[in-house]
């Protein structure tokens, strides 16, 4: 993981190098298991950084940010995601832009697959004999209703 700190102060984390306008180290990002019975330090700071931060941590604190450099992409624009989309697949509906995995986590796997065209549909039936069918992009996204 390296750790890259620009002009202004601003510091972001990646795993793909840092700009050439930034200082850059290396940054040990280990996790543990935990219940080894050992306390693990998160950090090893210098009693001169140590000072620094606390004399100057209420004029820092409003001015510091959290930059997010990357997230995980599904595929689908990240159109559902997080408690959204986990109420979606508890509750056994479908939105539009859900993966297959995440309606096949929802509904189970499909009684039926077709392909035409590029597009997937998955058909299920239940015990009373309702039909519901789900259909998916080029990119195995669930399509929206037009």
């Amino acid at each position: 993981m390296f750790r890259c700190e620009d002009a202004s102060g601003h510091i972001t984390y990646t795993r793909n190098g840092c700009p050439l306008d930034t200082s850059q180290a290396l940054q040990s990002a280990d996790n543990p298991t935990p219940g080894q019975g050992k306390p693990v330090p998160l950090a090893k700071t210098s009693k001169s950084q140590t000072s620094k931060s606390q004399s100057s941590k209420s004029d820092k604190s409003s001015s510091m940010q959290v930059l997010v450099t990357g997230e995980k992409q599904d595929g689908c624009g990240n159109r559902v995601i997080g408690s959204e989309r986990r109420n979606a697949i508890i509750r056994q509906q479908v939105r539009s832009g859900m993966t297959q995995s995440d309606v096949e986590s929802s509904l189970g796997k499909p009684d039926k697959v077709t392909t035409q065209d590029g597009q997937t549909r998955y058909q299920y039936t239940d015990t009373d004999g309702n039909r519901r069918q789900v259909t998916f992009d080029e990119g195995g996204c669930v399509k929206g209703k037009r």
